[in-house]
């Protein structure tokens, strides 16, 4: 099966939301800068809704054999999209679809100035194509390739980023919403880093204890910094919330600072999680050989793909981590979550406000049911079709270049 055109897509859409889409962001390393600190700008993904509608310009990738079959990833954005064109494409066209390792080294070989961030999100686009289309041209699901089912059912904890969390009547109503719609996790995201001071520091404590005492101590809750605190502001904040019993704290500081998260770890007992914002097996073992992290949360979509995946799961149960995929509930870390021990991979992050709008143009999005994501058995691939009901435009881009 012989690879012969790589194409990219840009769908455009609307998606209607329920009032205002954003009710407030997290906290960004861009906060320390003023201009920055109230501004949705902070995060170059948040784009608001208006008049109860999102405006969605979404990119995949689409990889066709001779005989027609394709597989397909996304969305991406137009700067990923734009180092498959003119960077990636030339190298898979004529491969055979099997060679996957092969396929992954040379794009990570022609990349020598690409080795974290957007070039590493082209290679991983391209490599879930690829296990996409050998599922379709196998008629099997991507998890029965990567070894098989171990369990029929994974639980699915509520990641609640876009939610106001400093009106605490409100974040009391929400948090009891999505414990009854069956979630037994919850993750909020801290509003303010060192830049608030106290002020800010006390409101995301209070963030803490108005959700321990809306949930009782028996529900699991986690909450994300989001590489936008330093040390001695984490250390005192871990210092107040400790006692309502957080099952982790992530992304504690920026990624590369993996000092930072050694001297934090080693004066806490709350577990670390992290490292979705770094790249690569390669990356990932600098927490690991470091021991920084006891949960890592490599992203399919970001670290390297699918095969990456793989490659990451194994150092990871070599020193006995945890590995819950960041955005678990896409497509790719569905069918690779659902083929690692559960011991392992025990739970999938479902972004709630994010995954409608990554999987808008899907006809079978990941669905979460009583709390739990069922096993995708009669998907063929990884399951990312498109439903043309939702496009309003559609466009081929690079595709004469």
């Amino acid at each position: 099966m012989i690879i012969n055109n790589v194409s990219l897509i840009r769908y455009t859409g609307l998606m209607e939301v329920d009032g205002l889409l954003w009710e407030d962001r997290l906290a960004t390393p861009l906060d320390i800068y003023e201009e920055y600190a109230n501004s949705l700008n902070a995060t170059a993904d948040f784009v608001q809704s208006k008049n109860g509608k999102l405006a969605l310009d979404h990119i995949f990738v689409k990889i066709e054999t001779e005989d027609k079959i394709t597989g397909l990833a996304g969305p991406m954005n137009s700067n990923v999209a734009f180092i498959i064109a003119k960077q990636l494409k030339q190298i898979l066209i004529g491969k055979n679809v099997f060679a996957t390792e092969l396929i992954w080294d040379q794009m990570y070989r022609k990349l020598v100035h690409g080795r974290q961030g957007e070039p590493i999100w082209a290679i991983s686009f391209i490599d879930c194509a690829l296990w996409d289309l050998k599922g379709k041209i196998l008629n099997q699901p991507v998890y029965k390739l990567l070894g098989g089912a171990t369990v029929q059912k994974i639980p699915a904890y509520a990641s609640m980023l876009g939610f106001n969390v400093l009106d605490m009547e409100l974040v009391k109503k929400r948090a009891l919403e999505y414990k009854s719609k069956g979630f037994k996790a919850q993750k909020w995201f801290f509003r303010y880093g060192p830049a608030k001071g106290l002020e800010g520091l006390n409101k995301n404590i209070e963030l803490v204890k108005n959700l321990r005492e809306t949930l009782g101590n028996d529900y699991e809750l986690m909450f994300d910094c989001w590489q936008s605190m330093d040390v001695p502001y984490v250390l005192s904040l871990i210092n107040s919330i400790k006692k309502y019993n957080p099952k982790w704290l992530e992304e504690c500081a920026m990624p590369d600072r993996i000092d930072s998260y050694i001297r934090i770890k080693e004066k806490t007992n709350i577990p670390l999680a992290g490292a979705e914002h770094h790249y690569t097996r390669w990356g990932i073992n600098q927490f690991i050989s470091k021991g920084a992290l006891d949960i890592i949360q490599a992203d399919a979509h970001w670290c390297g793909g699918i095969s990456e995946m793989i490659k990451i799961s194994a150092l990871c149960t070599t020193h006995d981590l945890i590995f819950i995929p960041h955005a678990g509930a896409m497509h790719s870390g569905v069918h690779f979550s659902f083929s690692q021990s559960p011991a392992h991979t025990p739970m999938i992050e479902y972004l709630v406000k994010w995954m409608p709008i990554l999987q808008h143009f899907s006809e079978d999005q990941i669905k979460v049911e009583n709390g739990y994501i069922h096993l995708p058995e009669n998907t063929i691939g990884l399951g990312v079709n498109i439903d043309n009901n939702k496009i309003i435009n559609q466009e081929y881009i690079y595709d004469k270049e």
